[in-house]
């Protein structure tokens, strides 16, 4: 039986200081979980968070990364600066990264492969549109992000995957896919992992929805058969309420 996987994604939030109270505060709240629990936080932010979470069950990740080890790329960060450090996991392709800073499918391809070569962990974002959703063509938009996201890998980097479905109208909106809705598309998703690799990788793939996501949806969202947790935004700034959600099953 899959996990559940509850990580949070601090977007462009959080000084140092308060990282570290956050984790601090947060700790003993989510100590007796089953569920795993990830922090993806801001570039300044990852060694303190890392230091204070050392010897806690809460996993430390970045929010992007470059595809090369190094070179003249101002600004920018490499798999290996974050390996370094003890970072676990990286968001890749997240549908701000796209729609900002103009991310494409095969940039995402390339961040994974690299992810894996610098042991990273990465938990890739797919998404549609409102527009697309009215148009009815969310499964081909959501397959065909994923299909060409995992171009080129191996089965074994498939299954360590997270992907993480994220309907780009419901970010920040308040807005929420139907536990059904969500449950479909990552039925999608996953047949599509099937198709190519196997049902035996698909059945290993985690696989989160994100948009909204609170403790007031969380359970409803994680009981559906085929949501693996979920990549929660603004709610993971609220050390109780991020804390509600991961203690979903209590």
């Amino acid at each position: 039986m899959r996990k559940k996987v509850i990580a949070g994604n601090w977007k462009m939030n959080m000084l140092p200081n308060e990282a570290i109270e956050f984790i601090t505060e947060l700790t003993p709240k989510v100590a007796r979980t089953q569920n795993e629990v990830i922090l993806c936080v801001p570039y300044t932010d990852l060694f303190y968070a890392l230091l204070t979470a050392q010897d806690t069950n809460i996993k430390i990740g970045a929010q992007n990364m470059h595809w090369e080890e190094k070179g003249a790329f101002t600004g920018e960060v490499s798999g290996k600066m974050l390996k370094c450090i003890n970072v676990e996991y990286v968001i890749i392709g997240h549908s701000e990264r796209r729609q900002y800073f103009g991310e494409t499918d095969e940039f995402v391809n390339k961040k994974i492969k690299s992810a894996f070569i610098n042991g990273l962990k990465p938990i890739v974002c797919v998404g549609e549109t409102l527009e697309q959703r009215e148009k009815g063509i969310t499964k081909e938009i959501i397959t065909n992000q994923v299909e060409k996201a995992l171009e080129g890998l191996t089965n074994e980097q498939v299954q360590n995957t997270i992907i993480a479905y994220e309907p780009i109208w419901a970010i920040g909106t308040g807005k929420t896919a139907t536990s059904e809705d969500a449950n479909n598309s990552i039925k999608d998703i996953r047949a599509k992992i099937a198709e190519i690799y196997g049902k035996d990788v698909a059945e290993e793939v985690i696989i989160q929805y994100g948009g909204s996501v609170k403790s007031s949806n969380a359970k409803e969202l994680f009981e559906m058969s085929d949501i693996d947790g979920a990549l929660v935004g603004g709610a993971s700034l609220k050390v109780d309420e991020f804390a509600k959600i991961v203690n979903y099953d209590e």
